[in-house]
């Protein structure tokens, strides 16, 4: 071999070996040690929900240079398989799989799990279906083709996003949840009971409406206030006005929408929540109905 083709077939077997000796991108975040954060994937990995093959190994094969462990899933089916065992850090889900339909595996993920939720879609087309995505929950979205960087770029953004907002903290998965007027919200599954033991499907915009009231009930807050705390992107492009948000909210809980005794309006600074709100511990939600 001659001396040249030696020399850079030595420099590429030197690159090749300092990235896989790199500490890999995911365990370089420090968090607060009373979050819950996977920087190091080892004990829990990421679900691929899509039915192209090629797809899934794309994602697998650039995810797992970083130490990421992913799995797959075709059906919703093979979904509810993969999270009953409880490992998912985070789910990547095509919005379209053959006979099932994304959005309705969307909502079915978020009746028990919080686990962040990043959505493709195949055509540009699809964007409003992404928009009701995130309406229903979903974290972030890309549109195919995609760059496999951007999705691993965003991926890491997502738990950044859920550890700054406290998402993650051992606190919120401890706490049981609140009741207020015969109602309850759990926290942990974040399912709302009504008075008659109904469950009530919230939108990712309602339940984090509904905590920053719960949070400081019968206090003023106002509308940049309640705004911020209900916003599910950092750009907050697709955000509605808060006093809709109000409105929907109103429709779930009040008897009389028109007339609230719950939610009630404070001229010239926002809203208040007017009732009393009891923390519950987490025995108290033993008996919470499961979704059907």
């Amino acid at each position: 071999m001659a001396t040249a083709e030696i020399s850079r077939v030595s420099i590429f077997a030197s690159a090749r070996s300092a990235a896989a000796m790199r500490t890999p991108d995911h365990m370089l975040t420090k968090v607060e040690p009373s979050r819950i954060v996977a920087t190091d994937c080892s004990s829990s990995h990421i679900l691929v929900v899509d039915d192209d093959p090629a797809v899934r190994h794309l994602i697998s094969d650039y995810f797992g240079q970083y130490g990421i462990q992913t799995v797959s899933a075709t059906s919703r089916s093979g979904v509810a398989r993969q999270l009953a065992g409880g490992d998912t850090s985070a789910i990547i889900l095509d919005l379209h799989l053959g006979h099932d339909n994304g959005l309705d595996l969307l909502r079915e993920i978020r009746s028990s799990s919080d686990v962040p939720v990043i959505l493709l879609s195949g055509r540009s087309r699809d964007e409003v279906d992404c928009v009701v995505g995130l309406e229903l929950g979903a974290d972030d979205y890309l549109t195919k083709p995609f760059g496999i960087r951007e999705l691993y770029a965003r991926f890491r953004a997502v738990r950044r996003s859920r550890v700054n907002r406290g998402l993650l903290r051992t606190s919120e998965v401890e706490r049981g949840g609140y009741k207020f007027g015969g109602w309850r919200l759990d926290r942990r599954s974040r399912r709302l009971i009504d008075p008659q033991e109904r469950l009530v499907a919230l939108s990712k915009g309602e339940y984090a409406l509904l905590l920053a009231f719960l949070d400081a009930s019968e206090r003023p807050l106002s509308r940049e206030h309640l705004l911020q705390a209900t916003r599910l992107h950092d750009e907050d492009v697709f955000d509605r006005s808060i006093d809709v948000q109000v409105l929907r909210l109103r429709r779930k809980l009040e008897a009389d929408p028109k007339a609230p005794r719950v939610i009630k309006t404070e001229r010239g600074v926002g809203y208040v929540f007017a009732i009393p709100v009891e923390q519950s511990h987490l025995a108290d939600w033993r008996s919470v109905p499961q979704s059907r």
